[in-house]
């Protein structure tokens, strides 16, 4: 549980009152009791129950215009309905102006709390569902680690030895090398892969919204905070939270997280209550975290606290013979995607692709083999399928270039960006000096830059 649940009883006979009272203190929860009708609005916005207990037959007001009144107020506070008049007419009445449940006098204990646990469950089950329908296109049949590489040998080694542990694993490497994936895979193969797994972009909210998504807040806590909402360490307990870009973050959001992972336990924003909550955190960055530590703008005991475990991903420069596996299973992804088959992909061009420096890493081949599949016309992807990839201002349809000229251009790009070092441009293309020279030669290609002497 995240922390004790409050039920706020609206009942003008104070004996019945106190009888529901002792029930539910009984189960664990705090309880609340309002004799007076009138004052339950301004009750709920300073107290901030979790559910509302409302008699049906009242004096100074009907229970069915107080529901009405509590629901426009709080669309989401669960309230349940107490009548001694149970009649079909009646529950229809109240469900179709918000009621959770209704409860027909004379009722037993457990009924009451079976009724009230049913609406905690139901409410906690609501809001996992519209997270996780925002986190719908993350989960696809498509989605899993390919390669045979020994680097990713090695990572499924790691994966394999934490998963079934609840450490937390900071997960590092250059953009687009699948660190949400492999977040994902210890979680699938975790204690906790029955239970939700949430990842939030800490690059994409900043200050007050990160905070909010992560913590939640109560009604007025700011200028948009129109309802009480709760935040994915509530929604995710017993869970996964994943923090993609945990780099991007500011110091006070920084402080507030190293007290949830050191305390097990958080505010809401503009709360007071003290709520628990049971989550295994796992983070990623394509950051240098030791050198943000060294600059200030990032906490040396969360970086510890964080990186338990650390995995770091390999660039797909340095796992190069996993890309033809990847282009064959980008290719089936895509023919499932956009219904489009191609029937491979010519052994020249996978070659063109194995040199090419993927700056973008896995993301980056991926996006290349769905653009070439889409815009292909014959049956097998060619070199003038990925002309983009060497002249991005270039529209393949137009372009005719031979593999040769994709090569020349790929040879020439690679020595620019590695300013003229033969070894290196040899290395970062995947070839040897002898046969970047032969290359050269066959191709017409200057190995240095005019007016300079040769650089090794």
């Amino acid at each position: 549980m995240t922390g004790e649940k409050k039920v706020l009883i609206v009942e003008d006979e104070m004996d019945m009152a106190f009888n529901y009272e002792q029930i539910i203190r009984g189960s664990g929860m705090k309880c609340l009791i309002s004799t007076e009708p009138k004052e339950v609005i301004r009750l709920v916005s300073l107290e901030k129950p979790d559910v509302i207990l409302c008699d049906l037959r009242m004096p100074e007001i009907d229970g069915m215009e107080l529901l009405e009144k509590i629901k426009t107020e709080w669309p989401g506070l669960p309230v349940i309905i107490i009548t001694g008049y149970a009649t079909i007419d009646v529950a229809v009445e109240a469900m179709r102006k918000g009621a959770s449940d209704f409860l027909a006098k004379p009722f037993p204990p457990d009924e009451l709390l079976l009724k009230v646990q049913r609406v905690f469950d139901y409410s906690k089950l609501a809001e996992e569902n519209l997270y996780l329908k925002r986190d719908l296109n993350q989960e696809r049949q498509f989605e899993r680690i390919v390669g045979e590489s020994q680097a990713i040998r090695n990572l499924f080694l790691q994966i394999e030895r934490i998963s079934a542990t609840d450490c937390r694993v900071l997960i590092t490497g250059e953009t687009g090398t699948g660190k949400e994936l492999v977040a994902r895979e210890i979680h699938h193969r975790s204690l906790r892969k029955d239970r939700g797994f949430y990842g939030v972009n800490c690059a994409s909210f900043t200050g007050t919204l990160l905070e909010s998504e992560l913590f939640g807040h109560e009604k007025g806590a700011f200028t948009s905070a129109h309802s009480a909402q709760r935040g994915l360490f509530e929604l995710a307990d017993k869970g996964t939270i994943f923090f993609d870009e945990i780099g991007e973050t500011s110091p006070s959001f920084q402080a507030n997280l190293l007290r949830v992972i050191q305390e097990s336990e958080f505010k809401r924003l503009g709360g007071e209550r003290i709520l628990k909550t049971d989550v295994r955190v796992l983070c990623s960055t394509n950051r240098d975290i030791k050198k943000a530590i060294a600059e200030g703008t990032f906490r040396e005991d969360l970086f510890y606290r964080l990186g338990v475990v650390q995995i770091h991903l390999p660039a797909l420069r340095e796992r190069k013979e996993d890309i033809p596996l990847l282009v064959d299973h980008f290719l089936a992804k895509c023919f499932s995607k956009n219904k489009k088959r191609v029937g491979g992909i010519t052994s020249d061009t996978l070659d063109l692709l194995l040199r090419y420096p993927w700056p973008g890493n896995i993301r980056e081949l991926e996006n290349a083999v769905e653009r070439a599949t889409l815009m292909v016309s014959g049956d097998q992807l060619t070199a003038e399928d990925f002309a983009f990839l060497f002249s991005p201002e270039s529209d393949p349809q137009k372009r005719k270039g031979t593999l040769e000229d994709l090569e020349k251009e790929l040879i020439e790009r690679t020595l620019v960006e590695c300013h003229w070092n033969k070894t290196l441009t040899a290395k970062r293309m995947g070839i040897s000096r002898r046969a970047l020279y032969e290359k050269a030669l066959r191709l017409g290609i200057s190995l240095n830059p005019a007016g300079q002497h040769s650089r090794a």
